[in-house]
């Protein structure tokens, strides 16, 4: 197994294992068979990420683009590589201040639920 959320943290814990733990290791988000929660994937399942250059083909995404990621998130990176790459004239990027990744799982006061509502209507 690959290694679930630690099920402890310390004061040395970094902050993106912290949030990970603040979702996965409480009841906001824990679930007996949940890879955050539990033990994680296994390390066979994993492979396949290894393989797959995952944004190879986004400069050929022409459709409308949302992306909506935290300005705290430690994977704020990616979205923001991504976006660049991207080649359609209808693309965005939302980031959300001073939110972590997980507080876009749950935390319904900060979740762009209009701006969402608005891209489906305006490109659906």
């Amino acid at each position: 197994m690959a290694g679930g959320v630690p099920t402890e943290i310390s004061a040395d814990t970094p902050q993106f294992v912290k949030d990970y733990h603040s979702f996965y290791q409480t009841k906001r988000g824990y679930h007996p068979r949940s890879f955050g929660s539990t033990t994680g994937a296994t390390l066979s399942s994993l492979l396949d990420f290894m393989n797959m250059p995952l944004l190879t083909y986004s400069a050929e995404i022409e459709t409308p683009v949302l992306m909506i990621h935290g300005e705290k998130a430690h994977s704020r990176y990616y979205s923001e590589d991504a976006f660049k790459k991207l080649s359609g004239n209808n693309k965005e990027l939302l980031i959300i201040p001073g939110a972590s990744h997980v507080d876009l799982y749950d935390n319904m006061k900060i979740i762009p639920f209009n701006k969402i509502e608005k891209f489906f209507k305006d490109n659906l």
